[in-house]
């Protein structure tokens, strides 16, 4: 794996962003991979916590939720991971905290239609017509620290430029170009992306997702929307509470919903 790093003397772009978080933190970009999640993981196990950006022009087992292949070809797409010790009060909603900083980095004027689909995908549309532009994992490692809150967080964004190669996706994808023009490129979107991802996690670890709420009820493409659960329950959105909590209303009451499958109704229940 050949691996152009960047330390901390270097006055480059990312570097002065990545400071704000930890002044060692490194910012590393490599051309191919399995996959930068994987590779931070590894390193945590071997005891490397270090704060650092790892960006792969191509990953080749690119992961997303439930262990889904990302797929992500050099130029295409922007895969990066972002790993850093955090120690927030609570963790529920960190995905969409991130949604909410992508989502505004790219539409601030939420002219775009940029929304956000609960838990941790970036999509254009509602409904029947939604398509995927990106997704969030995330992961983390305990540390042997005093502080039970105090884990290594590996933050992992995909981001489409141009829609991958037709495959069998649950949801048909899209790419930022149709929206931000046909010159953008992997740099530019990353450095688009990053100012807003770390004002993000520093302030999720001061206030936690009630401080992301209200913006990402303002993003939220399953609001009003006939869902169903992948255990076959189904109902409408009602937005998330203040941990994040997808909320959905059924025949029955109010159902809490914190990890099942959620899905668009094609027509309503």
């Amino acid at each position: 794996m050949t691996v152009h790093a960047f330390d901390a003397r270097t006055p480059h772009p990312v570097q002065v962003l990545l400071n704000r978080l930890d002044p060692l933190a490194r910012f590393e970009h490599v051309p191919l991979i399995d996959s930068t999640n994987t590779e931070l993981m590894r390193r945590a196990r071997g005891g490397d916590t270090a704060t650092c950006l790892l960006w792969a022009d191509q990953q080749t087992a690119g992961r997303g939720r439930m262990g889904r292949q990302w797929q992500g070809q050099t130029g295409d797409a922007l895969t990066f991971s972002l790993g850093t010790v955090l120690a927030p009060l609570d963790w529920s909603g960190l995905s969409l905290a991130i949604g909410c900083c992508l989502a505004n980095s790219l539409d601030p004027a939420h002219s775009l239609g940029i929304g956000l689909k609960w838990p941790n995908d970036l999509v254009l549309g509602t409904g029947a017509q939604m398509c995927k532009l990106g997704g969030i994992l995330i992961e983390t490692a305990v540390r042997n620290e005093p502080s039970p809150s105090l884990r290594f967080a590996v933050v992992g964004i995909g981001l489409n430029l141009s829609p991958p190669p037709a495959a069998d996706y649950r949801s048909q994808p899209a790419g930022l170009r149709e929206l931000l023009g046909q010159a953008l490129q992997p740099p530019a979107l990353l450095h688009t992306v990053l100012p807003e991802l770390v004002n993000g996690l520093q302030r999720f670890e001061r206030e936690g997702f009630a401080a992301f709420q209200t913006a990402f009820m303002r993003r939220d493409a399953l609001a009003g929307q006939a869902l169903t659960l992948s255990n076959g329950k189904q109902g409408t959105g009602a937005g998330v509470d203040s941990q994040g909590v997808l909320q959905m209303d059924t025949s029955h009451g109010r159902l809490k919903v914190n990890s099942d499958e959620v899905s668009v109704t094609a027509n309503a229940p």
